[in-house]
Formats: structure tokens, sequence, C-alpha cells
């Protein structure tokens, strides 16, 4: 991560906090101009602290997607939560996304009252205008203000785009002087082995529900491009990790059709971000307790 010098820029860090469902990812990717985030309304979707970059001539803007905020069970979810922490006490500000749709619901307090710790000003976008209805979203607005974090308010439609562009100027006023932390064609900090793995966990989530999401990870074996191949090809070894014989039998369905189908959707959009044709094998592997073994962590990039 090399500075990039200009005279008159700004550059900073903007941390993205949110529950499930209000939209968090889907606005940051519509700020950052690419998908960065896994779009889910499963709670613990985002598991590292995940950042975006949005740069623009005179500022460089670095949304990072927080890891959900919960109370800690096991080493996965201590190591969100310390990240969440972490991350809250060195950005420039906190953009905290809630539902329009939904009003302010208890997960939305529970974060707030986190959020007043912060030593950042918290700035609030109301999500989902364009499915609530006028009344609604005046009262969401009225309880996003009485949560009390003291900041801006702005209505939001992350899937068209309205009202984002006034927030992501408030958002850049937030942000000190300083040259560009990334080079501005990057649009994630990410290494591509991270990227890959969740590309393929993000179309798990879109397929599975109840205690299945939870209970997922996906580790990258091998990246490998094959030689004297034309159009380039490119091998990608995928490990779906569960915790039981039964949430392995949910995944690879009935005559293998849900991997089969999980597999064609993980493939077409890992094509789409190595830009080449993709050969990928993916397997489903029970690891039993996942979720506490600090060394397999570690290997995941969860920190």
């Amino acid at each position: 991560m090399g500075a990039v010098i200009a005279p008159g820029t700004r550059c900073g860090f903007i941390a993205l906090a949110g529950r499930p469902n209000v939209g968090k990812s889907t606005l940051a990717n519509r700020v950052v101009g690419a998908e960065f985030a896994i779009v889910s309304d499963k709670p613990q979707t985002t598991r590292r602290a995940i950042r975006g970059v949005a740069t623009q001539p005179g500022w460089q803007l670095v949304l990072v997607d927080l890891p959900g905020v919960q109370r800690p069970r096991d080493a996965l979810t201590e190591r969100m939560q310390r990240r969440v922490e972490r991350e809250l006490h060195e950005a420039d500000g906190c953009l905290l996304v809630v539902n329009a749709q939904e009003g302010i619901g208890p997960g939305d307090r529970v974060i707030a009252r986190l959020l007043e710790r912060a030593p950042v000003p918290i700035v609030i976008a109301v999500n989902k205008m364009d499915r609530a209805g006028r009344a609604q979203a005046v009262a969401t607005h009225q309880a996003a203000a009485e949560l009390d974090l003291a900041g801006e308010i702005f209505p939001v439609c992350a899937r068209s785009g309205s009202g984002v562009p006034a927030l992501v100027e408030h958002l850049v006023s937030l942000l000190p002087a300083g040259p560009f932390h990334y080079h501005p064609s990057q649009r994630s900090d990410q290494p591509q082995v991270h990227r890959l793995s969740e590309l393929v966990r993000g179309q798990v989530l879109a397929r599975t529900r109840e205690e299945v999401p939870h209970a997922v990870e996906v580790e990258i074996e091998e990246i490998e491009e094959l030689e004297h191949r034309q159009p380039r090809l490119v091998r990608v070894q995928a490990v779906i990790l569960v915790e039981t014989q039964s949430q392995q039998g949910i995944l690879i369905g009935s005559g293998g059709g849900m991997i089969k189908a999980v597999g064609t959707a993980a493939r077409a959009a890992i094509e789409r971000e190595l830009r080449v044709r993709v050969h990928l094998e993916l397997s489903v592997r029970v690891r039993r307790h996942w979720r506490g073994d600090e060394r397999l962590l570690d290997r995941l990039g969860i920190k």
C-alpha cells in the first residue's frame, strides 16, 4: 500500500456499520463503484473488515465494511468484535446504515450504543427510501435522530443511487488532508485468495437458510493458470468448510444439485473478477468446531 502524493488531496477511512438487511453492503458497493462486499440479508455475512476504495480527483474515501456487531460466542466472533473496536478507533468517521422500511429496531440501538463510545463523527444513512411510505420514512428519520449520535442524517436509496452523492460529499468533508493510501485504480484491499473465497461464500449464503450460513467458510486451496491455453484458463480449487455432516448434506444437495448450482454461480462471479475463463473445482468438507480453531482462522485471514 504505497501513498500517492498529490497536492491538496484528502484521504481517510470511514467505518461502515449496520445490522443485517439494511443494505449496508449494497450502499458500500455503490459508493466504491465495484462489488467488494457480499450482499446478503444473513447475519455474520461480513467476517473481515473489508476495505473498499473510492477515488475521485482530490479525494480518496476508504470504506471499511465492519464485521457484524454481536456478543462474542467463540474465537471467530471474538475476533470479529475486536476488529470492530479497533477499526472504529482508527477511522476518521463512521457511517451507520438503517432501513427506512423496517424502522429503528433493537439491533440498530445495540450498534448505536457501541458507536456512542467511538471517538469519531457519526453519520446516519436511512436506506431503502424507495420501499418506505412517506409516513414510515419520516418515522424512521425521527427515530434515527433519537439515537442521539449527534450526526448528520441522509435519506438514500443504495439500489438506485438516489441521495448517495450528497452523502459521499459529506463523508469526504470528514477526511483529513493527505496523500492517497491506494493507487487510484484499486477498489479493494483484499488479497485475491480472500476475494475469491468471498465470492464463493456469497453464493452459498444466497442459497441456504437457518444454521448453515453461520457455519460456512470457504478456503481457496489453489489458483493455477493452465499454460498454453487460449483463451486463458485458470483453475481454482476451493473447499467449503462446514461443521456437521447434516450441513454437508444440505450443501451437496439431492443428486449434487446444490453444490452444482453454487459452483455454476460462483464460477461466473470469479470469471467476472479475474476476467478470464475459470475451471472451478468445488468440494464440501466437514471441519468440526472450525470457528474455534485459532490457527485456521489465522490462515483464513480473519484477524
